[in-house]
């Protein structure tokens, strides 16, 4: 990784890149540390309970509890994706839309766009209005902290959505993706020194180095089975018949189709955990915390990860039914997506369309239902791969009660996306390579 780092910086066009994507990370860093204007500071500390925020505050990367100028960061535009792709399946015209190559998804992603400034100004408006209620505004609920607070909180996100973009088109890898990551990794010292202060001081040394290994373990074994995950492919043999192209005799070549164990990368467990934690924030800003009384509290308890998996207490170890609920969601969303993404009916008439043929199999419908078929099963795969990945961390957390802000989603998305952003490093620096090449 640090070779492609150290080859890159060396050719002048990708170090452009990469300097510009540093650039703006450094921005979205700043600006969370920049406190939105007539929100009082005792906010931070009296209007969440951190161990409720779990998976929203560390996509904020700590803006959300700081209430910065990007408090709401790029969330809406994360809960505006998961509509709008929702929407695909009930509205024919966004299918078709769909399908339309590179004009239909600039029109997606308009609609998008939309939709993640309209989402912004209605969390904005519920934080001021429920702000103003509980007195944490400096002057009152007036008009003026109102339009303030809301300007303040839509523009930011709006600005992250605008700089995702640019950091995609000018800058290495997908600019929303590594936005998210810089916001988890800005978390992680904190939650390090947390776990040191649980687990390791003021303890005797024996148990201290136990834990110290036990942390390393379980941060190691995370990480390597998501570098597995995210390499592991099913490939699927295709021939292609010979024929005749003017004198000459051409094809008769074998190739592969590449299906990848985990077809949906990290979007399952940003989807699953932005659900299930959605209904939460939105909760926080009426003044209904998750708890173990009355009914809607109950149901926010249920769907809080720092609910689950508690062996200590019976009572509290029923609300892990909410993992349940949880594991349903990346299955269901692994699926989703990769039915979105990858379409066997399209693929078994390309096939047949050049020629080719899947060994033992017919083309035609027999391709199809054959690539469905194994479709399926790898998705399986990948979302069982994933789920067990996302429960590891739970499973400690609950057992031992290390509340921490990143877990094995967090840890998904920081490799799957670093491991996808060098790809890309490494696709560009060959493509540079053969171009020089031919200039020669």
């Amino acid at each position: 990784m640090f070779k492609t780092f150290r080859n890159a910086f060396k050719v002048k066009d990708i170090r452009s890149k990469l300097i510009f994507t540093l650039i703006a990370l450094l921005v979205v860093r700043l600006g969370s540390l920049l406190p939105a204007p007539a929100i009082s500071d005792a906010i931070s500390e009296s209007w969440f309970n951190q161990s409720t925020l779990g998976f929203f505050n560390t996509l904020t990367g700590g803006s959300f509890t700081q209430m910065s100028i990007f408090a709401l960061n790029i969330t809406p535009y994360i809960t505006s994706s998961i509509i709008i792709q929702l929407l695909t399946i009930a509205i024919p015209k966004l299918e078709e839309m769909q399908k339309e190559g590179e004009d239909g998804k600039e029109k997606m992603n308009q609609i998008t766009r939309y939709v993640t400034v309209a989402l912004s100004l209605i969390e904005s408006i519920a934080m001021a209005i429920g702000f103003g209620r509980s007195g944490y505004l400096e002057g009152g609920l007036t008009v003026t902290n109102v339009l303030l607070i809301v300007a303040s909180f839509t523009a930011g996100s709006a600005f992250l959505m605008w700089l995702g973009e640019k950091i995609t088109e000018r800058g290495v890898g997908n600019g929303i993706s590594i936005i998210l990551t810089i916001n988890i990794i800005s978390q992680m010292p904190n939650d390090f020194r947390n776990m040191l202060e649980l687990f390791v001081l003021n303890t005797s040394v024996v148990k201290a180095i136990i834990a110290v290994i036990i942390i390393l373990a379980v941060v190691c074994l995370t990480i390597v089975l998501v570098v597995l995950l995210q390499g592991a492919e099913r490939k699927i043999p295709v021939t292609y018949a010979k024929k005749v192209q003017g004198r000459k005799m051409v094809g008769g070549q074998t190739s592969h189709i590449p299906l990848k164990v985990n077809t949906a990368g990290v979007i399952p467990v940003i989807f699953a955990g932005s659900l299930m934690q959605f209904p939460i924030v939105i909760s926080g800003f009426f003044n209904v915390q998750p708890a173990r009384a009355h009914v809607w509290p109950k149901v926010l308890y249920l769907l809080n990860q720092g609910s689950w998996l508690n062996f200590s207490d019976i009572g509290e170890f029923k609300y892990s039914i909410g993992l349940i609920f949880y594991i349903a969601l990346v299955i269901f969303f692994a699926y989703f997506y990769t039915s979105i993404t990858f379409n066997p009916i399209e693929v078994a008439n390309n096939i047949k369309k050049q020629g080719g043929f899947i060994p033992g199999i017919r083309p035609g419908k027999p391709t199809t239902e054959y690539l469905t078929k194994v479709l399926n099963n790898v998705i399986f795969i990948g979302a069982i791969g994933l789920t067990i990945i996302a429960v590891i961390p739970i499973f400690f957390s609950g057992a031992f009660n290390a509340n921490v802000s990143f877990g094995g989603t967090s840890i998904i998305i920081i490799v799957g996306v670093i491991l996808e952003t060098m790809k890309q490093i490494e696709s560009q620096l060959l493509v540079r390579h053969y171009k020089g090449f031919l200039n020669d």
